[in-house]
């Protein structure tokens, strides 16, 4: 392995940014997707480090570039990634040009602000999952808030100005929660850098209160069950780069949140909570598909599809085991790729039927069977079908599941039964159902051929060989699975009771 001659993280961070204000630059709709399409491309490109120099087997933080930013605070900038966030780097890149190429005649006004707003949103997404101090990791939490508001709010559906104010306000409390957690972590363990915060232990009264500000602000985001309410409004009006990027990569920085704060921070408040987390998440699972299965607007089943998938995700975490992690972080990858594949091929429809309501679009399998081919693939992969990529998480989540208790892994079993009955209700109607009205059906052109063969191919490279994945995630995994273990077992709970600490503060701050 050859040494990196430059900052690879940071010109993933900034190559974006800048090139969104090198917009302003270029006149013409055409010109500025064109422009686009290739910064995307030119992403890619600088990524291939990541690719060729990434130390497999490691657990250790690579890449990382630290510079002291605000010295009299202690706030550092400060980059790195391990076999965790690797693979949320990687989804983030290569969502960018599929977003672009999906919106290529679904955007019509505003044109160059929308992509301003795709450029900001990855810049600031491939620094959520890159940060390793804390106020960095804040800074680029919030910055991703501006774009994804704007692209629900500017260029949504009817009630685009409702669903955007949601989102925010949900997301912005989430952020408060998570502020006032990040100075408790500075105040008590004397740092904001995250690898050094990893290593000490916190009294279990600090962690209890910690992991409470910190799971509730990550399972907003992710959302959980029963904060969940936010996102079918923020799917079903943001237009298709909208609702791509918010399934595969805004919904991970919750799960990633989990399992970069809670987890090796809280460790024994994270084993304390984790019944609690287990119950919300299996409540996700089995909610989020009954609702699906009720609904007629295609892009709501696929909302709520979302909220059950990563129910399974938060299950695998909270189980404390390889399988449940390994099976998480697999179930994080592979619910970018296939939702957002499905949220591209509504895209694709909407466009030439102009409704996402099932019985609108009936028995497009006549004219349509490119179409169907891939919407069969994805959803064959939403519910786990033998062979893709959703197959082998789930199959790692019901293993971990049914190895931390059988009770659990019975539970879960009608959240997968659920799931292929919604997904087979509307594949079947879409397919054969009788049609309608006559709308002049088209099947794919070359552009939409293009960007729903990407994902279609890594459903089956990680469904049929998904050994590189393992050797990118385990050892950061066996890693986190042990430290979270060895902590928690060092914290005597016993003796220390958060409710009667935390009202004691209170007292002391009233006098």
């Amino acid at each position: 392995m050859q040494e990196v001659a430059y900052p690879v993280l940071t010109s993933l961070v900034f190559f974006p940014l800048l090139a969104a204000f090198g917009l302003f630059f270029f006149r013409g709709d055409s010109a500025v997707r064109i422009y686009t399409l290739i910064v995307s491309v030119i992403e890619l490109m600088l990524s291939f480090p990541l690719f060729t120099n990434f130390k497999l087997g490691s657990a250790e933080f690579q890449f990382v570039e630290r510079i002291q930013w605000v010295k009299q605070w202690d706030i550092e900038y400060y980059l790195g990634t391990d076999g965790i966030s690797f693979l949320m780097v990687i989804l983030t890149i290569a969502v960018l040009p599929l977003c672009v190429l999906c919106s290529w005649s679904y955007i019509q006004t505003r044109v160059k602000e929308f992509h301003f707003c795709l450029l900001f949103m990855t810049a600031a997404c491939v620094g959520v999952f890159t940060s390793l101090d804390l106020v960095l990791f804040y800074v680029f939490w919030e910055a991703m808030l501006i774009p994804m508001y704007l692209l629900i709010a500017v260029w949504g559906g009817p009630e685009k100005k409702y669903a955007s104010l949601k989102f925010f306000l949900y997301t912005l409390a989430g952020s408060a929660l998570l502020l006032v957690a990040i100075v408790a972590f500075r105040v008590v363990g004397g740092t904001f850098a995250i690898p050094e915060l990893m290593e000490k232990t916190f009294s279990f009264g600090f962690q209890f209160w910690a992991f409470l500000a910190l799971a509730l602000a990550f399972a907003i985001k992710v959302p959980m069950f029963p904060f969940h309410t936010w996102l079918p409004a923020a799917h079903v009006q943001a237009p298709t780069a909208g609702s791509v990027i918010l399934a595969s990569v805004l919904l991970k920085m919750g799960t990633y949140g989990f399992l970069r704060f809670n987890l090796p921070l809280t460790p024994a408040a994270s084993e304390y909570f984790a019944p609690m987390m287990i119950a919300f998440s299996i409540a996700s699972i089995i909610y989020g598909g009954a609702v699906a299965l009720g609904q007629n607007d295609i892009k709501k089943v696929i909302a709520y599809s979302s909220v059950s998938h990563m129910g399974f995700v938060t299950l695998g975490i909270f189980l404390f085991n390889l399988r449940g992690l390994e099976g998480a972080l697999f179930q994080m990858l592979n619910h970018g790729i296939v939702t957002g594949g499905l949220f591209m091929m509504i895209g694709a429809i909407y466009e030439r039927s102009h409704s996402r309501d099932i019985y609108d679009n009936l028995g497009l399998g006549k004219y349509m069977p490119a179409y169907m081919g891939f919407w069969g693939l994805f959803a064959l992969s939403s519910f786990g079908f033998p062979g893709t990529n959703s197959f082998v998480g789930e199959m790692l989540v019901f293993i971990g599941a049914f190895e931390k208790s059988p009770w659990i892994g019975a539970m879960i079993v009608p959240g997968a039964m659920i799931a292929a009955a919604y997904m087979l209700r509307i594949s079947l109607k879409l397919a054969w159902g009788r049609p309608s009205t006559w709308k002049g059906w088209k099947d794919l052109n070359l552009r939409e051929w293009t960007y729903l063969a990407i994902p279609a191919v890594f459903v089956f490279y990680i469904g049929l060989a998904p050994g590189l994945t393992f050797r990118v995630m385990d050892a950061s995994l066996i890693k986190l699975q042990n430290d979270v273990h060895t902590k928690a077992q060092a914290v005597n709970i016993e003796d220390e009771r958060p409710l009667e600490m935390a009202w004691n503060s209170i007292k002391n701050i009233v006098k």
